[in-house]
């Protein structure tokens, strides 16, 4: 018979194996748990938090010291197709390299007491971005993941051309995975600090979208795009290969037509890469300016602005009556929610005005 201690020696080898194989497969139990979800990733040390589904890329919320403002950048389909314009930051071949403060997806204004934050870069003069404002990111405040939503909370600051704060933006974003849908809703409270904030009547706001050359509509005017190196390029004529998205309302404008007009909600779709994508901006009734006009342009900029009024009205009586000049007092603060759905798969006006209310019984 085996000795005493040479029995409780192979137990004791025995259950440390066991103990090892359980360790090993809880590890891995896991790691693959944590694939599954929606994953919210803090790196402050790269100025960044990464967003992700099934362990996939959705997008990333950043300020790098090459932006005016934290943008969420780039965004995905569920397939993993970006929607979004690589310009600046990546540029990819045959894009357009206009408006370089067109990032992702955004939120700013471009008249708060005179002063523009809409388009600021550092492509500007020095002398031009000195007379900018500039939205700084100052803290994240949380971070959370889930099985079909994520969130990110983050703290901001509008910070004027001497250097002054003059609104503090608490901002919520909810990360949404679904079957062949991504979301995401901006919630932005804007909270004047000590003095009054005046946003004057302006058509470059509030919520702002940067889209591939795919999903802009079509145009013969020549533009500057940029070459298979990165280059900026002159194009004298039009190459519309791809190119084939088209903006419909809720109130069934469609194209063109749908600029400064006003919605509850705007869709552009298209083909990108051969996959059927749509892009949904949801307006919210507790919004300032509800419904928006949506400023949205053929060549890639989908915005959302309930501000603009007087400069989006077409008749010049209307315009008097609809001049807003949204103020805040000091201390006083507004909230802005919008939901942006990026479908794989064509979807109806009826699905997306369903969509539109369960917005509106989710967000309060």
């Amino acid at each position: 018979m085996p000795s005493p201690r040479l029995t409780m020696g192979l137990v004791g080898a025995c259950l440390a194996t066991a103990f090892l194989i359980l360790s090993a497969s809880l590890k891995a139990q896991a790691q693959q748990q944590s694939k599954n979800g929606v994953t919210v990733v803090p790196n402050e040390a790269a100025r960044r938090v990464d967003v992700l589904v099934d362990g996939q890329p959705f997008t990333s919320y950043i300020w790098p010291d090459t932006l005016k403002k934290p943008t969420l950048y780039p965004l995905r389909t569920a397939a993993g197709t970006l929607v979004t314009r690589g310009y600046p930051l990546d540029p990819r071949p045959g894009e357009r390299v206009d408006h370089p403060h067109h990032v992702g997806l955004w939120f700013n204004y471009g008249d708060v007491n005179g002063v523009d934050f809409w388009n600021n870069s550092t492509s500007l003069k020095p002398e031009q971005s000195a007379k900018m404002g500039t939205v700084m990111h100052r803290k994240i405040v949380r971070t959370e993941g889930g099985k079909q939503t994520g969130e990110l909370e983050v703290e901001t600051e509008w910070v004027m051309p001497d250097g002054k704060s003059i609104l503090r933006e608490n901002t919520r974003f909810v990360f949404h995975a679904g079957p062949n849908m991504r979301g995401i809703d901006r919630i932005t409270k804007l909270t004047a600090l000590d003095r009054a904030v005046v946003f004057r009547d302006n058509k470059e706001g509030v919520l702002g979208l940067r889209v591939a050359r795919a999903l802009e509509q079509p145009s013969k005017e020549p533009q500057v795009f940029t070459d298979a190196s990165g280059k900026p390029t002159d194009v004298p004529v039009m190459n519309n290969e791809g190119v084939n998205g088209v903006y419909r309302s809720s109130e069934g404008q469609t194209g063109d037509d749908v600029w400064g007009t006003r919605g509850r909600w705007v869709t552009l779709s298209g083909k990108v890469s051969g996959e059927d994508v749509v892009v949904a901006m949801l307006d919210h009734p507790q919004n300032p300016g509800y419904p928006a006009y949506w400023h949205a342009r053929g060549y890639g900029l989908f915005a959302a602005n309930p501000l603009g009024q007087k400069v989006f009205s077409t008749d010049k009586k209307e315009a008097a009556v609809r001049e807003l000049n949204f103020t805040l007092q000091p201390k006083q603060s507004t909230t802005f929610r919008h939901r942006v759905l990026i479908f794989d798969g064509a979807v109806t006006p009826e699905q997306v005005e369903a969509q539109s209310r369960k917005f509106v019984a989710d967000v309060k």
